[in-house]
């Protein structure tokens, strides 16, 4: 039952981080939509939005890999770890 509660838990988790970054990418479409108007409205010279749209977005692609790609810590990496410690 400890196992099950486990991936239960590891599977929650899983969820909320990939619905932190659908929110997380959201954010980032709407900040930078209205910095896009704002530059166009202000008479769209130099496309100074590129700097917070590439900054954000490194963020942003961390973000979408730990949600997406990264594999879980599994006991096997658990147990290799207790045992370089001892």
């Amino acid at each position: 039952m400890e196992d099950q509660d486990g991936r239960r838990e590891a599977a929650v988790k899983r969820v909320k981080a990939k619905r932190d970054f659908k929110n997380h990418l959201a954010v980032y479409l709407i900040v930078n939509a209205l910095l896009i108007v704002i530059w166009a409205v202000s008479g769209a010279g130099y496309f100074w939005p590129i700097w917070p749209i590439a900054g954000w977005g490194v963020g942003l692609a961390f973000n979408a890999w730990s949600a997406y790609f990264e594999k879980p810590i599994s006991e096997d990496e658990i147990r290799r770890e207790m045992e370089k410690g001892l």
